[in-house]
């Protein structure tokens, strides 16, 4: 009987949908951007003046909670909504 390993044992990987809703509600991240590619993402946004740094949290599906002007500012509103920060890299 011969042992495969983890690798070997292609398991069935998430759906779309499945993998978009590990963690939603729970996790969040922060990822600094210009005022400009806000702009270009988020049209239904108000618009801002070109060449500023904005900080965006997103929830772990990457849907956009909110905008601020501090990295400070979207960690604490991370933190009223009780959720987890995680990092990117």
């Amino acid at each position: 009987m011969e042992l495969k390993t983890a690798i070997e044992q292609k398991e069935a990987p998430l759906t779309p949908e499945q993998f978009a809703q590990l963690g939603d509600g729970v996790i969040a991240y922060v990822r600094p951007m210009r005022s400009e590619e806000v702009n270009r993402l988020y049209p239904q946004a108000p618009q801002i003046a070109p060449g500023l740094m904005i900080f965006a949290l997103f929830g772990a599906d990457g849907a956009p909670i909110v905008l601020a002007d501090s990295e400070e500012g979207c960690i604490g509103n991370a933190r009223e909504n009780h959720l987890q920060m995680v990092s990117l890299h």
